[in-house]
């Protein structure tokens, strides 16, 4: 027998982002979309890179915006009551084709770690157009695996739902 449950779907849809559009999300206070031209406005980063990729070893200069203050901005929602509450925060960066990457909070939070990670809106001075749209640049990281072009998303969350839910991980003895 089929149950009629009420649906509480009361969110409209996101509307659709435009190329070089990039929406901020999941747990924040103030989820955004970022333009290029936003990016750009903002105060600017330059980091040199080496990593290896799928193309061999790469080596350049981006120009962006440090992930840590877009995210900062957003105001995400961490546990104020748990002890660095933070650090049970993550972000997933997605892009192109739904490539997605993830990030623990502290690795881009400058209270604990000394990571630049970057929305890169330049490579070797050249700006990106909306086609390519932002890029997310990790520099301590060897390979390029995390390096999302084409970002579209950022997602901010925590860890907990997932860990709470795995068959009792916080009991006593595990």
């Amino acid at each position: 027998m089929r149950s009629a449950l009420p649906r509480h779907d009361t969110a409209a849809p996101a509307p659709a982002l435009k190329p070089g559009e990039v929406r901020v999300t999941g747990q924040v206070d103030k989820p955004s979309t970022l333009t290029l031209a936003a990016l750009r406005a903002l105060p600017q980063t330059s980091v040199e890179v080496e990593y290896t990729s799928a193309k061999g070893r790469q080596k350049h200069t981006y120009q962006g915006v440090l992930l840590h203050d877009v995210l900062r901005d957003a105001q995400p929602r961490f546990d104020a009551s748990k002890k660095n509450g933070q650090l049970r925060g993550i972000v997933a960066a997605t892009g192109a084709g739904d490539y997605r990457a993830v990030f623990a909070w502290a690795e881009l939070d400058p209270g604990f770690a000394k990571s630049q990670i970057l929305l890169a809106v330049a490579e070797d001075g050249k700006p990106f157009d909306d086609a390519a749209g932002p890029r997310l640049v990790v520099p301590q990281d060897t390979k390029g695996g995390r390096y999302v072009s084409e970002l579209n998303q950022l997602w901010v969350g925590t860890v907990d739902a997932t860990v709470d839910g795995a068959g009792g991980a916080s009991g006593a003895g595990n």
